[in-house]
C-alpha cells in the first residue's frame, strides 16, 4: 500500500529554514519564519507564562483528562478575550484546539459537515496553510483580491467587488488582524462595509485571529473581530495562543462558533466536541492551562499585558526605522507603506528573482513572495536590510 503514495510538495517556509541553516555564511538574516524574535535573537519565554507554570507544576495534583471540548476556564477566558462581551456566553460554541492550525482545520470540518457543498473563499493572498487545508478537505475555494502588489496596500475595490459576488452561504475567510503574509489590514470603515456586504450576502464569515495584541493593541485588534461576531447572525473563529503568548510548541488555540441561539449553539457545541474525537480525542492541556492561569490572575494578566505591549511597540519601532533608512537611501516614500503596516510580516513587493538575489548576494532570507518576518529585525540589521533592498533594485 505505501508504495502507491507520490511525494507532497515541501512547505515553502521550512524549505526556507532548512536552507538558512545549512548556509555556512556569519551575519546571515532570517527574515523568514514566523516566529517574534527579541532584538538578541531570541523567542524568549514571557515572565508571566514562566510564573503560571510555576504555579501549575506546583499545584497540579493530576492530569487525567478534562473533556473533549477542552477545560471550560480556557474556553471562557479565551471568549471574553477575544470577544469581549460582544456576544453573550451561551451563544458561543467552543473547543480547545492544537493551536491556531487545528481552529482551522476543526471549523473547516464543521462548515463541511453543516454544509457539503459550501465554497470556502480565501484572500489572495493568505496563509498557505489555508488552501492547502482547504484542498486536502477536498472543499470548493475561490479567492477573493485583497492585496495591492503595485501599492502595497489593501486593494479595496477590488475586494469589495469579489465579497459582493459571493453566493449566500458560501464562507469568507478574513484575517481578524495584522495579515499575514502582507501585514495590510482594512481600516475600521472598511471593516464596517465588509460586514454590510456579508449581512447582504447572506454569507457565513469565517475570521482567524491569530496575532491578537501585535498590531494596535488587544482590544483594537479585536475589534472587527467583535463587530463581525455582534453583528452576523453566525461566525467562526479560529484564536492563536502562540503569538501573544509565546507558546509556539505548545499547540495552544480555540474554535469558536457563534450563533446568538442557544439551541443552536448547544447542537455546535455537541458537534465541536464529536469533531475533536474523531481527529485527536482530548485536546492538548498545558499551554491551555497556562493561559487560563494568566487571565484569570490580574496580576499575571498585568505583567503579560505590559510584555506583549512591550512586544508590539518594539515591531512598531522597526518597522518605522526601516521605512526611515529607506526613505534616505532611496530618497522616496515609496516604502512609507512598511511603517503603516502592522504585525509581523509585510510583503515589499520583490519578485522571487530579487528575493533570490537578496539571498544569495546579502545572506538575507524571506519567503519567494517577498514576504519578511519584521521581528527577524534588530536596530543593527535594520540599515543592512535596507541598503540590501536598494542594491539590488526593489
Amino acid at each position: 500500500m505505501l508504495e502507491l503514495l507520490t511525494e507532497q510538495p515541501p512547505d515553502k517556509i521550512l524549505m526556507l529554514s532548512q536552507m538558512y541553516r545549512e548556509d555556512p555564511r556569519d551575519d546571515k538574516i532570517d527574515l523568514g519564519v514566523g516566529v517574534y524574535r527579541d532584538a538578541s535573537g531570541n523567542t524568549p519565554v514571557m515572565r508571566a507564562v514562566k510564573e503560571a507554570e510555576r504555579r501549575i507544576l506546583e499545584g497540579q495534583g493530576t492530569k487525567a483528562y478534562t473533556s473533549l471540548a477542552g477545560d471550560p476556564a480556557f474556553a471562557d477566558a479565551m471568549i471574553d478575550l477575544v470577544l469581549g462581551g460582544a456576544v453573550p456566553r451561551d451563544g458561543v460554541a467552543a473547543v480547545a484546539t492544537p493551536g491556531g492550525t487545528g481552529a482551522v482545520r476543526q471549523g473547516l470540518e464543521l462548515v463541511r459537515m453543516a454544509n457539503p457543498g459550501a465554497a470556502v473563499w480565501l484572500p489572495l493572498p493568505t496563509w498557505p496553510n489555508h488552501p492547502t487545508i482547504v484542498k486536502h478537505l477536498g472543499m470548493p475555494s475561490k479567492t477573493y483580491r485583497y492585496f495591492d502588489d503595485a501599492t502595497r496596500a489593501l486593494d479595496w475595490d477590488g475586494l469589495a467587488a469579489d465579497l459582493d459576488g459571493v453566493p449566500a452561504g458560501d464562507v469568507v475567510v478574513l484575517h481578524g488582524c495584522c495579515h499575514n503574509p502582507t501585514g495590510a489590514n482594512p481600516t475600521l470603515d472598511q471593516w464596517r462595509g465588509i460586514v454590510d456586504i456579508l449581512k447582504r450576502r447572506g454569507v457565513v464569515p469565517f475570521i482567524d485571529i491569530a496575532y491578537q495584541g501585535f498590531g494596535d493593541g488587544l482590544d483594537e485588534d479585536a475589534g472587527p473581530t467583535r463587530m463581525i461576531a455582534s453583528e452576523m447572525p453566525e461566525a467562526i473563529i479560529a484564536a492563536s495562543c502562540s503569538k501573544n503568548f509565546g507558546i509556539y510548541r505548545e499547540r495552544t488555540g480555540l474554535l469558536i462558533a457563534v450563533a446568538h441561539d442557544s439551541g443552536i449553539t448547544k447542537t455546535a457545541q455537541g458537534n465541536l466536541a464529536y469533531l475533536n474525537r474523531q481527529n485527536y480525542s482530548f485536546p492538548p492541556d498545558h499551554g491551555a492551562r497556562v493561559v487560563t492561569t494568566i487571565l484569570t490572575d490580574p496580576e499575571l494578566r498585568g505583567d503579560w499585558r505590559s510584555e506583549l505591549e512591550q512586544t508590539r511597540v518594539s515591531m512598531l519601532d522597526l518597522r518605522g526605522r526601516l521605512a526611515d533608512e529607506l526613505r534616505r537611501f532611496t530618497n522616496s516614500d515609496r516604502f512609507d507603506f512598511i511603517a503603516e503596516h502592522r504585525g509581523m510580516f509585510s510583503r515589499i513587493g520583490a519578485t522571487a528573482e530579487k528575493v533570490a538575489e537578496l539571498r544569495e548576494k546579502h545572506r538575507i532570507y524571506m519567503v519567494g513572495d517577498s514576504r519578511m518576518n519584521i521581528a527577524g529585525l534588530n536596530a543593527d540589521t535594520v540599515p543592512i536590510l535596507a541598503r540590501a533592498i536598494v542594491d539590488v533594485g526593489i
